[in-house]
Protein backbone atom coordinates (compact mmCIF):
# COMPACT_ATOMS: atom_id res chain seq x y z
CA UNK A 1 0.00 0.00 0.00
CA UNK A 2 1.53 3.53 -1.36
CA UNK A 3 2.35 5.93 1.94
CA UNK A 4 -0.09 8.30 2.72
CA UNK A 5 0.70 12.03 2.11
CA UNK A 6 1.47 13.80 5.15
CA UNK A 7 -0.33 17.41 5.26
CA UNK A 8 -0.44 20.20 7.30
CA UNK A 9 -3.34 22.50 7.30
CA UNK A 10 -3.42 26.59 8.25
CA UNK A 11 -6.31 28.33 9.34
CA UNK A 12 -9.32 26.25 11.07
CA UNK A 13 -12.63 28.70 10.68
CA UNK A 14 -15.03 27.76 8.64
CA UNK A 15 -13.83 26.83 5.30
CA UNK A 16 -10.63 25.82 7.11
CA UNK A 17 -13.57 22.86 9.00
CA UNK A 18 -14.80 22.24 5.18
CA UNK A 19 -11.45 21.57 3.88
CA UNK A 20 -9.61 19.67 6.96
CA UNK A 21 -13.12 17.29 6.71
CA UNK A 22 -12.69 16.44 3.33
CA UNK A 23 -8.84 15.61 4.03
CA UNK A 24 -9.52 13.64 7.47
CA UNK A 25 -11.97 11.23 4.88
CA UNK A 26 -9.22 10.48 1.96
CA UNK A 27 -7.33 7.25 2.48
CA UNK A 28 -4.55 8.72 0.95
CA UNK A 29 -4.11 11.82 3.00
CA UNK A 30 -2.32 12.22 6.60
CA UNK A 31 -3.36 15.20 8.60
CA UNK A 32 -0.02 15.17 10.47
CA UNK A 33 -0.65 19.07 11.66
CA UNK A 34 -3.34 22.18 11.57
CA UNK A 35 -3.18 25.45 13.31
CA UNK A 36 -5.13 28.18 14.18
CA UNK A 37 -4.51 31.37 16.20
CA UNK A 38 -7.52 30.26 18.95
CA UNK A 39 -5.74 27.28 21.03
CA UNK A 40 -9.46 25.84 22.04
CA UNK A 41 -10.30 25.27 18.66
CA UNK A 42 -7.39 24.20 17.39
CA UNK A 43 -6.80 21.25 19.81
CA UNK A 44 -10.47 20.23 20.07
CA UNK A 45 -10.88 20.65 16.16
CA UNK A 46 -7.43 18.42 15.76
CA UNK A 47 -8.58 15.57 17.94
CA UNK A 48 -12.07 15.51 15.68
CA UNK A 49 -10.36 14.87 12.67
CA UNK A 50 -7.25 12.63 14.41
CA UNK A 51 -4.40 15.46 13.35
CA UNK A 52 -1.57 14.11 14.73
CA UNK A 53 -0.53 17.87 16.42
CA UNK A 54 -1.92 21.26 16.64
CA UNK A 55 -0.31 24.63 16.74
CA UNK A 56 -1.22 28.37 16.93
CA UNK A 57 1.56 29.22 15.13
CA UNK A 58 1.13 28.51 11.28
CA UNK A 59 5.33 28.64 10.73
CA UNK A 60 5.15 25.19 13.04
CA UNK A 61 2.94 23.96 10.00
CA UNK A 62 5.18 25.25 7.54
CA UNK A 63 8.67 23.66 9.64
CA UNK A 64 6.78 20.36 9.85
CA UNK A 65 9.85 18.04 9.08
CA UNK A 66 7.12 15.18 7.30
CA UNK A 67 4.27 17.66 5.84
CA UNK A 68 4.55 17.51 2.11
CA UNK A 69 1.66 20.21 1.17
CA UNK A 70 0.03 22.30 2.93
CA UNK A 71 -3.52 24.10 2.83
CA UNK A 72 -3.86 27.69 3.37
CA UNK A 73 -7.23 28.59 4.43
CA UNK A 74 -6.10 31.27 6.56
CA UNK A 75 -7.77 34.66 6.68
CA UNK A 76 -7.67 36.54 3.18
CA UNK A 77 -5.35 39.24 4.63
CA UNK A 78 -2.56 36.79 5.91
CA UNK A 79 -2.49 35.08 2.59
CA UNK A 80 0.00 36.50 0.97
CA UNK A 81 2.42 36.53 3.61
CA UNK A 82 2.06 32.80 4.49
CA UNK A 83 2.53 32.22 0.73
CA UNK A 84 6.07 33.83 0.73
CA UNK A 85 7.10 32.03 3.75
CA UNK A 86 5.44 28.56 2.22
CA UNK A 87 7.50 28.87 -0.57
CA UNK A 88 10.81 28.54 1.07
CA UNK A 89 9.80 25.60 2.82
CA UNK A 90 10.04 23.08 -0.13
CA UNK A 91 6.44 22.10 0.70
CA UNK A 92 3.78 22.20 -2.25
CA UNK A 93 0.89 24.94 -1.28
CA UNK A 94 -2.91 24.84 -2.11
CA UNK A 95 -4.00 28.51 -1.13
CA UNK A 96 -7.80 30.15 -0.82
CA UNK A 97 -8.72 32.56 -3.00
CA UNK A 98 -7.68 35.66 -3.59
CA UNK A 99 -4.31 35.05 -2.72
CA UNK A 100 -3.92 38.08 -1.57
CA UNK A 101 -5.42 41.61 -1.76
CA UNK A 102 -3.47 44.26 -3.67
CA UNK A 103 -1.13 43.68 -6.51
CA UNK A 104 2.54 44.02 -4.88
CA UNK A 105 1.34 41.32 -2.54
CA UNK A 106 0.23 38.95 -4.72
CA UNK A 107 3.41 39.94 -7.09
CA UNK A 108 5.42 39.27 -3.72
CA UNK A 109 4.03 35.76 -3.62
CA UNK A 110 4.46 34.96 -7.13
CA UNK A 111 8.20 35.83 -6.92
CA UNK A 112 8.78 34.07 -3.63
CA UNK A 113 7.39 30.89 -5.54
CA UNK A 114 9.48 31.49 -8.84
CA UNK A 115 12.82 31.56 -7.12
CA UNK A 116 12.03 28.76 -4.63
CA UNK A 117 10.64 26.62 -7.69
CA UNK A 118 7.33 26.18 -5.53
CA UNK A 119 4.57 23.85 -6.52
CA UNK A 120 1.35 26.38 -5.83
CA UNK A 121 -2.10 25.87 -6.69
CA UNK A 122 -5.15 28.50 -5.92
CA UNK A 123 -8.64 27.75 -4.84
CA UNK A 124 -11.41 28.36 -7.43
CA UNK A 125 -12.91 25.49 -6.84
CA UNK A 126 -16.00 25.91 -9.32
CA UNK A 127 -13.69 24.73 -12.38
CA UNK A 128 -13.83 21.63 -10.43
CA UNK A 129 -17.94 21.38 -10.48
CA UNK A 130 -19.39 19.42 -12.80
CA UNK A 131 -21.47 21.39 -14.35
CA UNK A 132 -18.89 24.30 -15.06
CA UNK A 133 -16.57 21.26 -16.13
CA UNK A 134 -18.75 20.08 -18.53
CA UNK A 135 -19.71 23.56 -19.88
CA UNK A 136 -15.67 24.26 -20.25
CA UNK A 137 -15.86 20.82 -22.26
CA UNK A 138 -19.09 21.90 -24.33
CA UNK A 139 -17.22 25.29 -25.49
CA UNK A 140 -14.07 23.74 -26.20
CA UNK A 141 -15.53 21.21 -28.57
CA UNK A 142 -17.53 24.26 -30.19
CA UNK A 143 -20.91 22.66 -29.15
CA UNK A 144 -22.06 26.45 -29.18
CA UNK A 145 -19.93 27.90 -31.18
CA UNK A 146 -17.93 30.94 -30.83
CA UNK A 147 -18.48 32.40 -27.12
CA UNK A 148 -20.10 36.32 -27.41
CA UNK A 149 -21.40 37.15 -24.32
CA UNK A 150 -20.64 35.96 -20.49
CA UNK A 151 -23.15 36.59 -17.44
CA UNK A 152 -22.97 35.52 -13.79
CA UNK A 153 -25.47 35.51 -11.07
CA UNK A 154 -23.90 35.46 -7.28
CA UNK A 155 -26.15 36.00 -4.80
CA UNK A 156 -25.70 35.51 -1.13
CA UNK A 157 -28.31 34.65 1.78
CA UNK A 158 -27.57 37.16 4.15
CA UNK A 159 -24.64 39.75 5.18
CA UNK A 160 -21.53 38.79 6.46
CA UNK A 161 -20.21 39.53 9.85
CA UNK A 162 -19.05 43.42 9.96
CA UNK A 163 -15.65 42.12 11.05
CA UNK A 164 -15.32 40.41 8.14
CA UNK A 165 -17.04 42.97 5.60
CA UNK A 166 -13.90 45.51 5.21
CA UNK A 167 -11.66 45.45 2.04
CA UNK A 168 -8.50 45.28 4.54
CA UNK A 169 -9.95 41.79 5.64
CA UNK A 170 -12.07 40.66 2.96
CA UNK A 171 -11.38 42.39 0.10
CA UNK A 172 -15.02 43.64 0.02
CA UNK A 173 -17.77 42.15 -1.64
CA UNK A 174 -17.24 43.13 -5.47
CA UNK A 175 -13.62 41.20 -4.76
CA UNK A 176 -14.54 38.89 -2.50
CA UNK A 177 -17.39 37.41 -3.66
CA UNK A 178 -16.90 38.27 -7.43
CA UNK A 179 -13.50 36.53 -7.66
CA UNK A 180 -15.19 33.58 -8.58
CA UNK A 181 -17.26 34.77 -11.48
CA UNK A 182 -13.97 36.80 -13.11
CA UNK A 183 -12.26 33.67 -12.69
CA UNK A 184 -14.72 31.48 -14.70
CA UNK A 185 -15.23 34.27 -17.17
CA UNK A 186 -11.41 34.23 -18.30
CA UNK A 187 -11.63 30.39 -18.31
CA UNK A 188 -15.30 30.28 -20.12
CA UNK A 189 -14.59 32.39 -22.78
CA UNK A 190 -10.24 31.84 -23.10
CA UNK A 191 -9.49 35.52 -22.90
CA UNK A 192 -8.51 38.26 -20.64
CA UNK A 193 -10.93 41.07 -19.24
CA UNK A 194 -9.55 44.62 -20.57
CA UNK A 195 -12.37 47.00 -19.22
CA UNK A 196 -14.92 46.98 -16.48
CA UNK A 197 -17.67 49.34 -15.29
CA UNK A 198 -19.14 49.01 -11.82
CA UNK A 199 -22.21 50.27 -10.26
CA UNK A 200 -23.54 49.09 -7.01
CA UNK A 201 -24.91 50.65 -3.57
CA UNK A 202 -25.60 49.96 0.00
CA UNK A 203 -29.29 48.70 -0.19
CA UNK A 204 -30.04 46.40 1.71
CA UNK A 205 -28.08 46.33 4.87
CA UNK A 206 -26.93 50.17 5.97
CA UNK A 207 -24.76 48.64 8.40
CA UNK A 208 -22.17 47.91 5.82
CA UNK A 209 -21.33 51.90 5.42
CA UNK A 210 -19.89 52.14 8.70
CA UNK A 211 -17.31 48.90 7.91
CA UNK A 212 -16.98 51.05 3.74
CA UNK A 213 -18.69 48.10 2.02
CA UNK A 214 -21.79 47.42 -0.10
CA UNK A 215 -24.24 44.75 -0.58
CA UNK A 216 -25.36 44.66 -4.11
CA UNK A 217 -22.96 45.74 -7.46
CA UNK A 218 -23.17 44.80 -10.99
CA UNK A 219 -20.04 44.73 -13.03
CA UNK A 220 -19.79 44.93 -16.92
CA UNK A 221 -16.79 43.07 -18.64
CA UNK A 222 -15.27 43.88 -22.23
CA UNK A 223 -12.84 41.59 -22.93
CA UNK A 224 -9.85 41.67 -25.08
CA UNK A 225 -11.10 39.65 -27.99
CA UNK A 226 -14.12 42.39 -28.16
CA UNK A 227 -16.95 40.01 -26.40
CA UNK A 228 -18.84 41.23 -23.12
CA UNK A 229 -19.82 39.98 -20.23
CA UNK A 230 -21.71 40.75 -17.19
CA UNK A 231 -21.28 40.01 -13.67
CA UNK A 232 -23.92 40.44 -10.45
CA UNK A 233 -23.31 39.67 -6.86
CA UNK A 234 -25.21 40.20 -4.48
CA UNK A 235 -25.68 39.38 -0.18
CA UNK A 236 -29.29 39.76 -0.23
CA UNK A 237 -30.90 37.13 -1.69
CA UNK A 238 -33.55 36.09 1.20
CA UNK A 239 -34.71 33.22 -0.61
CA UNK A 240 -31.64 31.22 -0.68
CA UNK A 241 -28.16 30.17 -1.91
CA UNK A 242 -28.26 31.69 -5.88
CA UNK A 243 -25.92 31.12 -8.05
CA UNK A 244 -26.22 31.04 -11.86
CA UNK A 245 -24.17 31.63 -15.29
CA UNK A 246 -25.06 31.94 -19.02
CA UNK A 247 -22.52 31.82 -22.14
CA UNK A 248 -23.86 32.36 -25.43
CA UNK A 249 -22.26 31.50 -28.39
CA UNK A 250 -22.36 32.53 -32.24
CA UNK A 251 -24.82 28.82 -32.40
CA UNK A 252 -25.95 28.10 -29.03
CA UNK A 253 -25.87 29.21 -25.17
CA UNK A 254 -25.25 27.47 -22.21
CA UNK A 255 -27.38 27.98 -18.50
CA UNK A 256 -25.30 26.84 -15.92
CA UNK A 257 -27.07 27.12 -12.18
CA UNK A 258 -30.34 25.60 -10.18
CA UNK A 259 -32.45 26.82 -7.45
CA UNK A 260 -33.14 23.07 -6.37
CA UNK A 261 -31.45 21.41 -3.57
CA UNK A 262 -33.58 18.52 -4.58
CA UNK A 263 -34.63 16.78 -8.00
CA UNK A 264 -38.46 17.50 -6.55
CA UNK A 265 -41.43 19.82 -7.94
CA UNK A 266 -44.78 19.36 -5.90
CA UNK A 267 -47.93 20.41 -7.99
CA UNK A 268 -50.95 21.44 -6.29
CA UNK A 269 -54.40 23.14 -6.90
CA UNK A 270 -51.72 26.20 -5.31
CA UNK A 271 -49.00 25.79 -7.80
CA UNK A 272 -45.53 24.54 -8.30
CA UNK A 273 -43.45 24.32 -5.19
CA UNK A 274 -39.63 23.22 -4.50
CA UNK A 275 -36.98 23.66 -2.13
CA UNK A 276 -34.51 26.16 -2.57
CA UNK A 277 -30.47 25.54 -2.02
CA UNK A 278 -29.76 27.18 1.39
CA UNK A 279 -26.00 27.75 0.93
CA UNK A 280 -22.48 27.25 -0.66
CA UNK A 281 -22.00 23.62 1.08
CA UNK A 282 -25.18 22.10 -0.13
CA UNK A 283 -24.05 23.55 -4.00
CA UNK A 284 -20.52 23.33 -4.24
CA UNK A 285 -19.34 20.69 -1.82
CA UNK A 286 -19.01 17.95 -4.67
CA UNK A 287 -16.48 21.01 -6.39
CA UNK A 288 -14.18 21.57 -3.35
CA UNK A 289 -13.97 17.68 -3.13
CA UNK A 290 -13.30 17.30 -6.95
CA UNK A 291 -10.19 20.37 -6.15
CA UNK A 292 -9.06 19.15 -2.83
CA UNK A 293 -8.38 15.34 -4.51
CA UNK A 294 -7.19 16.78 -7.25
CA UNK A 295 -4.21 19.00 -5.87
CA UNK A 296 -3.51 15.77 -4.00
CA UNK A 297 -3.20 13.38 -6.25
CA UNK A 298 -0.74 16.38 -8.56
CA UNK A 299 1.26 16.39 -5.60
CA UNK A 300 1.76 12.74 -4.67
CA UNK A 301 2.29 12.48 -8.65
CA UNK A 302 4.30 15.41 -8.99
CA UNK A 303 2.39 17.58 -11.61
CA UNK A 304 2.15 21.32 -11.96
CA UNK A 305 -0.90 23.21 -10.47
CA UNK A 306 -4.23 23.19 -12.03
CA UNK A 307 -4.99 26.80 -11.38
CA UNK A 308 -1.66 28.60 -10.85
CA UNK A 309 -0.61 32.34 -9.48
CA UNK A 310 -0.80 33.50 -12.81
CA UNK A 311 -4.56 33.38 -12.74
CA UNK A 312 -4.98 34.32 -9.08
CA UNK A 313 -3.31 37.36 -10.41
CA UNK A 314 -5.55 38.03 -13.08
CA UNK A 315 -8.57 37.35 -11.61
CA UNK A 316 -7.12 39.14 -8.58
CA UNK A 317 -6.79 42.69 -10.84
CA UNK A 318 -10.38 42.08 -12.45
CA UNK A 319 -11.93 42.64 -8.42
CA UNK A 320 -9.40 45.72 -8.07
CA UNK A 321 -10.16 47.01 -11.38
CA UNK A 322 -13.96 46.49 -10.68
CA UNK A 323 -13.57 47.68 -6.93
CA UNK A 324 -12.03 51.09 -8.38
CA UNK A 325 -14.47 51.72 -11.25
CA UNK A 326 -16.93 51.76 -7.86
CA UNK A 327 -15.06 53.58 -6.26
CA UNK A 328 -14.21 56.60 -8.77
CA UNK A 329 -17.63 56.05 -10.99
CA UNK A 330 -15.95 55.22 -14.27
CA UNK A 331 -14.75 52.87 -16.53
CA UNK A 332 -11.52 51.43 -15.98
CA UNK A 333 -8.99 49.62 -17.91
CA UNK A 334 -6.92 46.67 -16.82
CA UNK A 335 -4.12 48.16 -18.44
CA UNK A 336 -4.09 50.65 -15.46
CA UNK A 337 -2.84 48.00 -12.97
CA UNK A 338 0.95 47.02 -13.41
CA UNK A 339 2.23 43.98 -15.23
CA UNK A 340 4.21 41.19 -13.62
CA UNK A 341 7.72 42.29 -12.64
CA UNK A 342 9.96 40.59 -15.53
CA UNK A 343 6.57 39.80 -16.73
CA UNK A 344 8.03 39.08 -20.84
Amino acid sequence: MPAKLPVGIIGLGRMGQVYARQLAAMPEVDIAIVSDVLADHAQTFAAEIEAKSWSTDYHDVLDHPDVRAVFIISPTNTHAQILVDGAASGKALFCEKPIALTVAETDRAIQAAEQHGAMVQAGFMRRFDPAYAAAKQQIEDGVIGTPTTFKAIGRDPFCPPLHFAPRAVSGGLILDMGIHDFDLARWLMNTEVHRVYTEGGTLAFPELNDVGDIDNAVVNLRFENGTIGNVEVSRNAVYGYDIRTEILGTEGGINIGQYRKTALVTLTRQGATHDLIPYLHDRFIPAYINQTRDFVTRVINNQPPAINLYDARASLIVGLAATRSFDEARPVELSEFPPLPNAG
